[in-house]
């Protein structure tokens, strides 16, 4: 699982696009998640980053989707018409002592 830092805005969006680009491609899954939950202070930018994670993914042949996606960062996606592309997956949940 990729995540995301705490912040992705415009200023960061390029740097981090890059370092989810490499992990991804070196990647031998067949899918690729990305852990949004870290996410506290995004604009826009962020979802671009996402949705080019998207176009390459799928350009390589790997399956994606986006887990722990904070409802802000959805709704925003909702606003702009593109949730439907940033399939999202429930976060694993934390183990448990035994």
């Amino acid at each position: 699982m990729l995540v995301l830092p705490a912040e992705v805005t415009q200023s960061q969006a390029e740097t981090c696009l890059a370092l989810l680009r490499t992990a991804a491609r070196a990647s031998r899954e067949g899918e690729i998640v990305i852990d949004a939950a870290p996410l506290e202070r995004f604009d826009s930018s962020a979802l671009a980053v996402l949705l080019e994670c998207r176009r390459d993914c799928l350009a390589d042949g790997k399956r994606f989707a986006v887990a722990g996606m904070p409802p802000r960062l959805a709704e925003l996606a909702a606003l702009y018409g593109v949730a439907n592309l940033l399939a999202t997956q429930a976060p694993e949940p934390a183990p448990t002592p035994d």
